[in-house]
């Protein structure tokens, strides 16, 4: 019994002790910011909304929004998101923490970035009027509040990385798409010209592609071959996506 009191009192202690030591410490905000980029067939873009609350209230700013006491980050940008914009279910991926001390005027906040890849055009309708919420061409936006364009640079740096090694700048594309449309969202992304002959020869040598029996006739009488991703053969041969970008830059 006295061995038991023992180890309850000294449990108590020690659960004291991490109180005051947890209590001293300085509390911060925790919120989190969505860079979108869209894709329409020809531009690439990104979705912004006008603040809503002091400081630079009606200034254009990313769509964010604080972390409740009883979600995560992760759940937190998906319901800001969808609040926000009406958007759901699409690909959103976790950046990096901002926490510079000043970023936040009103109190000192860290901020959880994602960024989140569309095809517009899937999508405009899906997209909440309420919040005014509009699409900007991505080298043509207005100045966004607080690090909010440090964050856009990020996600592009990020985009870029990731579209040589992985498959995802294809969910800012339908389904079927043509190689005219591919090539033009990697010009977008990667933010280069490409010689649309090379990049044609290119993307057919990789044999990551399967071209389909339709044609896209909206451009010409002979018209355009529809292609679809071989998801397949692209996860086990993706270095081939490196060498259609001149240029290319992943630092």
């Amino acid at each position: 019994m006295t061995i038991n009191i023992f180890w309850f009192t000294a449990f108590n202690i020690f659960i004291f002790t991490s109180m005051i030591a947890y209590s001293s410490q300085p509390h911060y905000l925790v919120a989190v910011d969505c860079i979108v980029f869209g894709f329409d067939g020809e531009h690439l873009k990104l979705l912004l909304v006008k603040r809503g609350l002091e400081p630079e209230k009606d200034k254009w700013s990313l769509i964010g929004g604080f972390v409740g006491p009883d979600e995560s980050p992760d759940d937190a940008a998906s319901r800001v998101l969808k609040k926000n914009t009406g958007l759901e279910g699409i690909y959103l991926e976790q950046l990096q923490i901002y926490g510079t001390p000043s970023r936040d005027p009103i109190e000192r906040t860290l901020s959880v970035g994602y960024f989140a890849l569309i095809d517009i055009n899937k999508y405009q309708n899906q997209l909440n009027a309420d919040y005014e919420a509009e699409w900007f061409l991505i080298n043509d936006r207005p100045k966004l509040i607080f690090d909010h364009d440090t964050m856009v640079e990020d996600a592009r740096k990020k985009l870029r990385y990731k579209a040589a090694l992985h498959p995802i700048v294809f969910e800012m594309l339908p389904k079927k798409f043509t190689l005219p449309q591919l090539q033009l969202l990697f010009e977008e992304v990667n933010n280069t010209k490409i010689d649309p002959r090379n990049f044609s020869r290119k993307i057919n040598s990789t044999g990551l592609l399967i071209r389909l029996d339709e044609r896209d006739k909206l451009g010409s009488k002979k018209g355009a071959y529809y292609f679809k991703l071989d998801k397949k053969k692209y996860h086990s041969n993706f270095h081939a996506i490196l060498n259609l970008i001149p240029n290319l830059k992943l630092d």
